[in-house]
């Protein structure tokens, strides 16, 4: 909105290109006072103060600048409902010829009000909502919220071990299945569908893991604050030694079928081309920041539930584009399964509580299924129905009301498979949290289309937002 429309000429000057909505700032020759929030006040000028006027930008304004330049171009809205933008992902693409001169990227069509929603509910049932986010990899939105949560509870240091091993061990399965969607589909963008239905095949692996473990191939709710729902199930550590291996050998046959392909290395080296610098300061974090050279993981920078504890190595490129960064997810599956191997043998070797002692925060329940297909634990329902009347009124309260976490403010971030996953969490005291935030790497990644997509071809800029691998759940909370 222009302080002074009548002097706002952005659309007719040959120098201003008419950013988008979330980037058109132009500067105008008026001057004003601003006042303590940053707006001009009309009326009081001051030849020392440059005000900038935003201007908006969509569909119309750009058609009707693109007639008023007076040059050839044509303006291709792609998206939101479209197979290669990894959702409902909106890209307005500026074309000289099949030369994209400027792309923007419009967010927002998949808005679900997560963050607000989250605000009317326990503690306990954030969980539900937080891992649809980024429905690609639903554990880690899951441990981000878990461990600001029992940060703000001060009880981080009271999460039993186990419970820490097996949080290790989904979130090294799940980052595994979120870098084989992001190869499967960037694989199916290019026309490779042999890439999609091997990448998916050995999703689906880990996937009825997943399901064994949690009842739920995805959205799990399985990490809660204070550890997790329940303890891993018998024979899922016969089942795990079974998976991995055939996993591993469905890896090498993705790098057989991408790692030296001429068409692949054609279509994505020196494309999506973002250096180091460019990727501080988008702010960019993951396997794109990685693909730089500069080796940032917060399981080594800022180590969580004991990574500090686990071998591995940190992987990186220093080609800057698309096929390190493609090269990187492939480095970092190896280097997953190497985590989940030692998490196995931990979990074999040390038997314990999977949530923490206290039982004003611990979910009393073990969840179990009857032969009906429902239920829960038959000696937890026993003792809280028939022996204990005390146990039935702390289970109704804390499942109906919940916890209650000590006024303050908690942020915990860890190592997702795209990048740095933060949560915010601000208590008031009560049962329900004040306001609750994430930091999803997606959101902060898809700042680099334009540094990526502007001077390439149009199908260059297919593989660059493939290379950034957003989930639009993520982007849209």
């Amino acid at each position: 909105m222009s302080a002074d429309p009548s002097e706002d000429t952005s659309a007719a000057r040959p120098g201003a290109r008419g950013r988008g909505a979330t980037d058109n700032m132009s500067a105008n020759p008026t001057t004003a006072k601003d006042d303590a929030f940053g707006a001009s006040t009309p009326g009081d000028t001051d030849d020392d103060t440059t005000v900038l006027n935003a201007t908006g930008g969509d569909w119309d304004d750009l058609v009707d600048e693109a007639a008023a330049l007076h040059e050839e171009r044509i303006v291709v809205n792609m998206g939101p409902q479209h197979p290669s933008t990894h959702g409902v992902l909106r890209l307005i693409l500026e074309l000289d010829g099949e030369t994209v001169t400027e792309a923007r990227a419009g967010i927002g069509y998949l808005h679900t009000g997560i963050e607000k929603n989250m605000e009317f509910r326990t503690w306990t049932q954030g969980v539900t909502f937080c891992t649809r986010m980024d429905y690609v990899m639903p554990i880690f939105n899951e441990a981000s919220y878990c461990l600001a949560v029992e940060k703000a509870l001060g009880i981080t240091d009271q999460i039993p071990t186990r419970a820490s091993v097996i949080r290790v061990l989904m979130m090294e399965l799940n980052r595994i299945t979120s870098h084989l969607v992001c190869l499967a589909t960037g694989g199916m963008e290019m026309g490779a569908t042999t890439v999609m239905t091997i990448g998916f095949r050995e999703r689906e692996r880990i996937l009825s893991v997943f399901e064994m473990i949690t009842g739920l191939r995805m959205n799990n709710a399985y990490i809660r604050p204070g550890g997790v729902a329940q303890d891993i199930p018998a024979g899922c550590i016969d089942k795990l030694r079974e998976t991995v291996p055939l996993v591993s050998k469905g890896l090498h046959e993705l790098e057989l079928l991408l790692n030296e392909n001429p068409i692949l290395k054609g279509r994505t080296v020196d494309v999506g081309f973002l250096d180091l610098t460019g990727c501080m300061a988008l702010g960019m974090t993951g396997p794109i920041l990685r693909a730089t050279g500069l080796p940032h993981d917060l399981r080594k920078a800022e180590p969580y539930c004991g990574y500090e504890t686990y071998d591995f190595e940190v992987a990186t490129r220093d080609t800057c584009d698309a096929y390190g960064r493609l090269r990187v997810r492939i480095d970092e599956m190896h280097q997953s399964l190497r985590i989940v191997e030692q998490a196995i043998e931990r979990l074999d070797a040390e038997p314990g509580p999977v949530m923490v002692e206290d039982k004003k925060i611990a979910w009393p329940a073990q969840l179990a299924v009857g032969s009906d297909g429902q239920g829960n634990s038959l000696n937890h329902i026993r003792e809280i129905m028939g022996e204990s009347m005390e146990s039935l009124i702390h289970h109704f309260k804390l499942v109906t009301e919940g916890f209650r976490v000590p006024p303050g403010q908690a942020y915990a971030a860890i190592e997702s498979p795209k990048g740095e996953m933060g949560c915010h969490v601000v208590s008031d005291g009560g049962t329900r949290p004040y306001r609750v935030h994430f930091r999803d790497p997606s959101f902060n990644n898809l700042q680099g289309v334009a540094a990526m997509s502007e001077g390439g071809s149009v199908a260059d800029v297919i593989v660059a937002v493939a290379s950034i691998d957003p989930v639009m759940g993520g982007v849209d909370r």
